[in-house]
């Protein structure tokens, strides 16, 4: 099925349940996506975060509210899931400037956040955006040992926080604590363990011939599983990296004839051919099917 259209299914789910609870897992599951999958999707389509369309959302309509119906401020904050009054005037003030009782008494254009339509959305999208058409390739298993990160699709936390793990890791040296190398200079970083509220880790390492017994203090291991992956290369500084991510969900993938693998992606840095930040040589991984 058209990833757009399993998209919009969702996005239907979530406009008829906007006056309920909701919860990440039941709205991917319209879109038959896991959640962590459907919220790095949605987020590199649109652009924020599936968190972020129901709360503007949500706001939206009860905006409209205070100006079609005679409902109080409370009655309206608890049709939209705010616990409280107070709760829905932060929210409204911080989303449009004003309060709820002075937008009900002035007349004001507030900024509504309208249903999405992926589908018409789609049609934006136009050809590759001067982004490199990725390898298909098949890789054997591959043998990582590394430290482990945590970080967060919300609010592209990890874009933020990506970049600091790697300085950490090599202000410590942790490189240097890597035994049985079997590719010298070229640094691994794999995003795996992913929860349903968009948290996940990120483990930077090293591919190695074989584990010992026993690992350095904070270091763990993992295999690649070998299988078909689409490999993009990226030359260029730190945004460029971030940005073809972004590419990758956001207009490769669900324009392609592929399906994302079960599995983490990673990327690898030629460190040796690099010059950081400016001028990075990177090979991002993501398993299809």
């Amino acid at each position: 099925m058209d990833t757009y259209k399993r998209i919009q299914d969702a996005i239907d789910y979530v406009e008829e349940h906007l006056q309920e609870e909701m919860n990440i897992t039941d709205i991917a599951s319209r879109a038959h996506f896991s959640a962590f999958h459907f919220q790095r999707l949605f987020q590199a389509i649109s652009g924020f975060s599936v968190q972020e369309y129901i709360r503007k959302r949500r706001l939206s309509e009860a905006a409209l509210a205070l100006k079609q119906t005679s409902d109080n401020v409370l009655e309206i904050a608890v049709t939209y899931q705010y616990q409280s009054q107070e709760a829905l005037t932060r929210a409204f003030e911080k989303q449009f400037g004003i309060t709820p009782g002075r937008y009900r008494k002035e007349n004001h254009s507030l900024p509504y956040l309208a249903k999405m339509d992926f589908l018409a959305f789609r049609q934006t999208i136009k050809g590759e955006i001067m982004m490199n058409k990725p390898t298909i390739t098949t890789l054997d298993d591959i043998r990582i040992i590394g430290r482990r990160f945590r970080t967060s699709l919300q609010d592209e936390q990890h874009f933020k926080d990506i970049p600091g793990f790697y300085y950490e890791f090599g202000r410590n040296q942790d490189y240097l604590r890597i035994p049985n190398k079997a590719a010298e200079d070229m640094s691994y970083g794999i995003a795996c363990e992913f929860e349903d509220d968009g948290g996940f880790s990120f483990v930077i390492g090293e591919a190695v011939h074989h584990v010992p017994d026993e690992l350095s203090e904070g270091f763990i291991s993992l295999v690649l599983p070998g299988g078909k992956y689409a490999e993009f290369k990226v030359t260029g500084d730190a945004d460029l990296v971030q940005n073809t991510r972004r590419y990758i969900y956001g207009t490769w993938l669900p324009q392609s004839n592929y399906e994302r693998g079960e599995g983490p992606d990673f990327e690898v840095t030629d460190v040796r051919g690099s010059r950081f930040p400016e001028a990075m040589r990177v090979s991002i991984y993501i398993p299809i099917l």
